[in-house]
């Protein structure tokens, strides 16, 4: 009896052992398989700060291969640009952490695939000591162009490759230098609005009057216009409960269509646009044009922050349609319309990294051009970019020509309750083999046409070559 009683003893504590054995396996393999990428990217995962120890980080490198960001003999980092390529490359510290693409890309710099993290202590068997280069998309001359153009001035310059959404320059001012940034992080990182802000994402401003070749779309789209229709510019637009539109500096445009009344950036007749297009159509086109999405990949942009449709009265639709009222946009997000209408209404997808190549020239990541949203139908594009064209010719953007170029804009000047005025500038200019789309900001700058347009100008000259 006895004997009966311990092997049944014997034989229960087997079970409870097979039982606690088999929930160990499945646990496991829940975090092998179901939450492996999460834990991966964990920052708080020590596998890679081990891993930063042992490995000779990778380069990253502009789009012709020259080095933004190098590792040192000593190991240390260093970024030959300095702050002219502060915001993609970002800054990588046993301290402070990373940022751009040295966080973003960190695995990849580091040699680690999604499949090297999920084998663990394993992985150190297939591990190199030199880890991957990461090639981007920026082009050197465009980005030092844009920085030298904001000349240490609060902005951002976005430029992008319509036809493929390759971000060629990204720029945010005040910069920072990432080659000593350990030692000024407690100055740098008091500062909200400071040089480690990356304007061209996460900078939120009212677009002003470049939102209006978006609502020229919108009126011409849901037939609440035509381009033959005049408006008469007196310089003001009653909007109802004794408030108005003015125009800038007390402008009078007099009768003009749509075409001459944002080659002139009349306030008075997209004012009215607006409240014809009412809450319901303004919403649509602001989700047509992905104001309501964000991108993913490699590009982290705030969203957008768009009115209250649905409560706004004529007042506020009529800002809306200028630029004004609460609508809060990214430089991205405007580059990102520019190239809509410079695209024939087909937006591609932003990219910054081209390539990831490992020490012995293997290409393990290859981006390929991803479509990310239609816009417009490509007629309303061509007319919408023909608009854009007499912006430059014959408008407010002229300082933006570039002799033997095809160039598009539309300036903005847009209020600001803080400041004075912000200057933008959007638009494209085909070049001898590819077409370019930009949004160019510059904080408290005033007049877009005098300010930003010139800056468009130095950019498009440093990609002609």
């Amino acid at each position: 009896m006895a004997d009966w009683k311990l092997k049944r003893q014997i034989l229960q504590g087997a079970v409870c052992l097979l039982l606690i054995v088999a929930v160990l396996v499945v646990y496991v393999g829940y975090l092998t398989v179901w939450k492996g990428d999460e834990l991966a990217h964990n920052p708080l995962n020590m596998r890679q700060a081990a891993a930063r120890a042992d490995i000779r980080r990778g380069s990253i490198l502009d789009a012709q291969g020259r080095a933004l960001a190098q590792t040192r003999s000593d190991g240390s980092r260093s970024y030959p640009f300095g702050a002219v390529m502060a915001q993609v490359t970002g800054y990588n510290g046993e301290n402070i952490g990373g940022a751009g693409l040295e966080g973003h890309a960190n695995r990849a710099l580091l040699g680690l695939t999604d499949d090297m993290t999920r084998l663990g202590p394993l992985a150190q068997l297939f591990q190199t000591e030199q880890g991957n280069d990461v090639k981007t998309t920026i082009e050197s001359d465009a980005q030092q162009a844009a920085f030298d153009g904001l000349d240490g001035r609060k902005g951002a310059v976005v430029v992008l490759d319509v036809d493929t959404g390759a971000v060629l320059a990204m720029v945010s001012s005040p910069s920072y230098d990432p080659n000593n940034i350990e030692a000024n992080w407690d100055n740098l990182s008091k500062v909200a609005d400071g040089p480690l802000l990356n304007r061209t994402v996460q900078g939120m401003y009212p677009p002003g009057s470049t939102i209006k070749p978006m609502i020229a779309d919108a009126a011409l789209t849901e037939s609440v216009t035509t381009e033959q229709e005049e408006f008469s510019c007196s310089g003001e637009l009653d909007v109802g409960g004794g408030h108005s539109i003015r125009e800038s500096h007390g402008e009078v445009h007099g009768q003009v269509n749509l075409r001459k009344a944002l080659t002139e950036s009349c306030n008075v007749t997209f004012g009215t646009l607006g409240m014809r297009l009412k809450d319901d159509k303004l919403k649509s086109t602001f989700k047509r044009f992905g104001f309501d999405q964000s991108i993913g990949g490699d590009i982290v942009m705030t969203s957008s922050h768009l009115p209250a449709f649905g409560t706004l009265g004529n007042g506020d639709q009529a800002q809306t349609a200028i630029g004004q009222s609460t609508l809060l946009v990214t430089p991205m997000h405007m580059a990102l319309l520019a190239a809509a209408f410079a695209h024939e209404g087909t937006i591609m997808k932003p990219y910054l990294v081209q390539q990831v190549v490992t020490p012995s020239g293997l290409i393990v990541q290859d981006t390929r051009p991803e479509k990310w949203l239609t816009a417009t139908t490509a007629a309303m594009a061509t007319k919408i970019d023909s608009f854009m064209e007499d912006v430059v010719t014959k408008g407010t953007g002229r300082a933006a020509q570039v002799s033997g170029v095809r160039v598009t804009g539309k300036t903005g000047t847009a209020e600001n309750a803080h400041g004075e005025d912000h200057a933008w500038f959007i638009g494209s200019a085909q070049l001898r083999n590819r077409k370019i789309a930009f949004a160019i900001i510059v904080e408290n700058g005033g007049g877009g046409g005098t300010v930003a347009a010139p800056i468009a100008r130095k950019i498009i000259l440093s990609l002609q070559n």
